[in-house]
């Protein structure tokens, strides 16, 4: 009998791989889904209905659309982001959290637009006038403390994850070598005084920023703070 050849070196089954690829993918997406329904959402998603609120209570006059109209967009964006929110989809959560405040944001601006425009073309009253200022100053607050939050290091589930993108916010806390501060992270609570800084003193008070996305939104945060502050103070000398 002959002797035996070399034998063909067996190579392990490449069966498992495209298996292993899905395995690995429904444990991350269980993972994300485990941890989105920890993040604390709920101060949030009240900002956004306060906001689409102030906005349908503001004047006709300033309104991008029919009232209506407007409150009806509102609602099914709000409702679409609950329902994500709920079925722990934090892909399409915070896709339908920036287009929200993306739209959102639209309808401050027009309605900061045509404030000032009521200030020299039409003949509101003073108490109509403030108001609305008065609305959209508030309404400011919110939908940059939106901003600030979803925003922030890639996003509310990155940051509770502990898998934070590089910092666009430096809040003292994370600076300060203080008994008791090692372990803070900031809620929502920590990006509306923010907002609320920057919309007094047109600027940060306490926080440094750091990213460029982040400066250009406290910018623009600061101007429309300031259009309707001007709106205020030139109905007050009786401009227009």
């Amino acid at each position: 009998m002959a002797p035996d050849g070399p034998r063909p070196e067996e190579h392990p089954s490449n069966e498992s791989g495209p298996a292993s690829v899905e395995a690995r993918v429904e444990a991350e997406l269980t993972e994300l889904a485990r941890y989105a329904h920890r993040v604390p959402r709920g101060l949030f998603f009240a900002a956004l209905v306060l906001i689409g609120v102030l906005l349908t209570f503001v004047s006709v006059v300033l309104h991008i659309a029919p009232w209506w109209a407007s409150a009806g967009v509102c609602a099914l964006l709000l409702a679409l982001l609950a329902a994500a929110i709920w079925q722990a989809h934090d892909v399409w959560a915070r896709r339908l959290a920036l287009t929200t405040i993306s739209v959102l944001t639209l309808f401050l601006v027009v309605s900061v637009c045509y404030l000032v425009h009521a200030l020299f073309h039409r003949n509101e009253s003073a108490v109509a006038l403030f108001r609305d200022a008065l609305l959209l100053w508030v309404t400011n607050i919110f939908v940059f403390a939106v901003w600030y939050w979803e925003i922030d290091r890639g996003g509310p589930l990155k940051r509770h994850r502990g898998t934070p993108d590089r910092a666009d916010l430096l809040f003292p806390q994370m600076m300060a070598d203080v008994a008791g501060w090692q372990d803070w992270h900031p809620t929502f609570i920590d990006y509306l005084y923010l907002a609320f800084n920057t919309n007094t003193a047109f600027s940060p008070t306490d926080t440094a920023v750091l990213s460029r996305r982040m400066k250009v939104l406290m910018m623009t945060q600061s101007v429309i703070s300031l259009a309707v502050v001007s709106v205020i103070a030139g109905r007050a000398i009786n401009i227009g």
